[in-house]
Parts: C-alpha cells; structure tokens; sequence
C-alpha cells in the first residue's frame, strides 16, 4: 500500500506500456469488475483524435458547467502533476483520494495479479473511474490516450463520441496511413451511439464513416452536417458563426485564437445539440455564448508578456493550425520558434512548416528517455538562421533577451517541453 503521494505517483511514472504483455483491453475490464464497474455508472462523452481533443473537452466542460451540471474531465498529458488529468468542475483530484483509489487498485494487483501492474494510463484510467463515480458527476468526459480501439478509456458505451481530427503520428503503434491511424480512433464508436466527426481527410473520413454505418451510428460531420464560417480573429477574442439541420447561432465569440479552435467549437456545440435533443441536457444559447467566451485550455496558443506564445504544436496538423494563427493574430511580425519534441513524432513535415515563415529556428530537448536529440532535429532544418543547444533554459533566455519589438518568440512542440517552459516562465515574470 501507498502512504504518500510522492511515493505512489514516482512509482506509477516507473509503468511502461512497452512491458505490458498481455490482451488489450482485458485487465482493464476484470480489473473494473472487482471495483464494482465504476465506468458502468456514468453518463459520458467519449472523444479520440491526433488534436484538438483537450480544447473540445475544455469547451464541453465549460458548456455543461454553465448550465449548472457537476463535469468530470479526464485529459492527457499533465502539465505539472499527475492530478490534473481528472478534475470535477476545474478542481483536481486530491492527493488522499488518487492515494485511496490508487491503493485500491494496488490490493487487487496483489492479490490477483502477483503484482505485476498494468501501464502508467491504464493506472490513471482506473483511478479516474473510481473517482467520477463515487464523486456522483452529471457527466464524465473522457479523452482516450492513445488511439481509441485498444485505448484503456474503450471500455464505455457513451452518450455521444468525437473523434476530432487525424494526422500522422504514434506510427509503429497506430500504422502509417491515414486509413490505419482512422481505424484505430473509430474504434471508439460503438453500436448506436451518435459520432461527431471533426476530420478533413478524404481517406481517414472513408475509414470513419465506414465503421460507423456497420455500427448503426449516426456520423455528424464538420462540413457535412453541421457548419462554421469564420468571421474575425482579435487577439483577445475571435467570432463565428455556427448552424446545424436545427441549429444557428451567429456572433458567437470564442476566447480560444485560431481557426482550428473554431472547428473545435463547432464539435462541442453539435454534441451538446445531441445531448438535447437525446433529452440528456437543458442548455441555453446563452449558457453556450457565455462558456465559449469563457473556455481557455493552457499551453495551447496561451501568450505571455512580451510577445511570447506557447502552443503544444506535437505533429504537422497541429504546426500548420499553429501557423495559421499567428499569422492571424501577430500579422506583420518576425516568429522566432523554440522547438522541443519527442521522437516518435513526424518533425520532418513541422520543421518544414516553421522553415517557411520563422525568422529563426532554435532547437532544444528535455530530459526525458525518448526525448529526440536537439542536433538531430536541427539537422532537419534548412534555415539559414538556426541553432541548437540541449540546454532548453538556455536557448529559451537567450532567444527571449535577443528579441527584437516587432518578434514573437513562439515556444512549440510535445506538450511536456511546454509544461516544463510554463511553470519556468511563470517563476522568471514573477
């Protein structure tokens, strides 16, 4: 058993899902089954995709806590500790209760499983069960971690899902074609249940409105079934337009910058219409004007003083999103990139996109076992102004104090290079 927080998160940090050998998805279920089946008790929205999945929970949680409903949000990675990946209303799980659902969860192993432990995720997975059903929430809302078919979350029948967007990434475990990565995030519809579908390529949209015709789902897609037209981006707040077959709603202003976060959004607005009309939820206009003014998501275009940006651009789709919007936001201005990731990304095609507006590139890398070596994402570079240092403090000062008035210093790539940035640029402006 676990008596302190330090000692329970430093040992579930040392579980690697590369040294889990058994079924997918079968432990998690027998495991849940001597807990009672906690995941059997809530109302949930189930949401896959390569981005966007913290924002569209963040405006759904927003939406359904403005019209007075108690949320659960279960969300990856962490920023800075393990606790924020399950919240209710905002607030964080606290230490004595992931201390109490860890320990048990930690009892059953022993006894049944002669401790041999699951991975870190199906850990925090099980914790987040326990937690949001004896917590009584109205409404759990549950991003898969990784994929959606095999994911450790796929063990609920929802109200609705989403399956965000598709890109390229986590190849050797979700394929190497958009038709495989749409495979493995649709495996998240399930029989009857209605799927809004956010994504844009004609191949992984094939694959996703396939399966859910063989599962009876109804499939809402952005473009198809529901529309956005973008009107204006400030730098405090953008505006759009939305409608449905029963829905519009004009001059709705969206905090969040970016079209991307547009698209976002329109993914929420059309599940809590599904919601509604399911007789699930009472929800104003308003209540949705007000919560979409209000929705922010950290580390995800979140600017600091002096022209700073911080966005967890972690593949392609995500950098071009990133593009987009600074150029929106900060026409007229010379983009200074920090790039920092891991190595099972694709950062030839970002590198790329940066390339083509960055007054300069620097590269840098953090401590982590599979963090990709910051000379090795240079060497993908072609710009004529780049540098490289594995010091990341180092390289994020130095570009910082060498900025010129028209630069915006934009610090990019795996969100736990921005955690670690944040909590540092936090400290140094204080």
């Amino acid at each position: 058993m676990f008596t302190t927080i330090k000692a329970c998160t430093d040992f579930i940090f040392t579980l690697k899902a590369v040294d889990f050998k058994r079924e997918p998805l079968v432990m998690m279920r027998e495991v849940l089954a001597r807990l009672g089946d906690p995941q059997n008790k809530l109302r949930t929205i189930h949401l896959a995709g390569s981005n966007g999945k913290g924002s569209t929970v963040n405006v759904l949680r927003e939406m359904l806590e403005d019209a007075g409903y108690r949320v659960g949000a279960f969300t990856s990675p962490h920023l800075t500790r393990v606790n924020e990946r399950m919240t209710i209303n905002g607030t964080q799980i606290s230490d004595e209760q992931f201390l109490q659902y860890m320990n048990n969860i930690a009892s059953i192993i022993e006894a049944h499983y002669n401790g041999d432990y699951p991975s870190f995720f199906e850990v925090v997975t099980l914790i987040m069960f326990q937690y949001f059903a004896e917590e009584e929430v109205d409404f759990a809302l549950i991003e898969t971690g990784l994929g959606g078919r095999l994911d450790a979350t796929n063990v609920i029948t929802p109200l609705v899902s989403i399956i965000t967007t598709i890109s390229l990434e986590h190849t050797a475990f979700l394929g190497d074609t958009y038709a495989k990565v749409a495979f493995e995030k649709a495996g998240i519809i399930k029989e009857g249940v209605p799927v809004v579908v956010g994504v844009k390529n004609d191949e992984a949209l094939d694959v996703i409105q396939k399966v859910a015709q063989e599962r009876h789902a109804e499939c809402l897609v952005l473009g198809n079934y529901f529309h956005v037209v973008a009107k204006n981006q400030g730098i405090v707040m953008q505006t759009f337009n939305y409608r449905n077959a029963n829905v519009e709603i004009n001059n709705i202003q969206l905090k969040m910058a970016g079209e991307h976060q547009i698209a976002n959004a329109s993914l929420a607005i059309t599940a809590m219409d599904i919601l509604r009309e399911q007789g699930h939820i009472q929800l104003t206009e308003q209540s949705m004007r007000q919560a979409l003014q209000n929705a922010q998501w950290a580390g995800r275009f979140e600017q600091f003083p002096n022209n700073i940006v911080l966005d967890g651009a972690h593949n392609s789709e995500g950098t071009a999103a990133l593009i987009q919007t600074l150029q929106t936001v900060y026409p007229n201005h010379h983009y200074r990139f920090i790039y920092a990731a891991l190595s099972d990304k694709d950062h030839a095609n970002s590198i790329a996109l940066m390339d083509g507006i960055a007054s300069s590139m620097s590269f840098t890398q953090i401590g982590m076992p599979n963090a990709m070596p910051a000379e090795k994402l240079a060497m993908l570079s072609t710009h004529n102004d780049k540098q490289y240092d594995a010091n990341w403090q180092a390289i994020v000062r130095s570009v910082i104090q060498s900025k010129g008035l028209h630069d915006i210093v934009v610090i990019t790539g795996s969100l736990y290079f921005i955690a670690e940035v944040r909590q540092w640029l936090q400290e140094e402006v204080r």
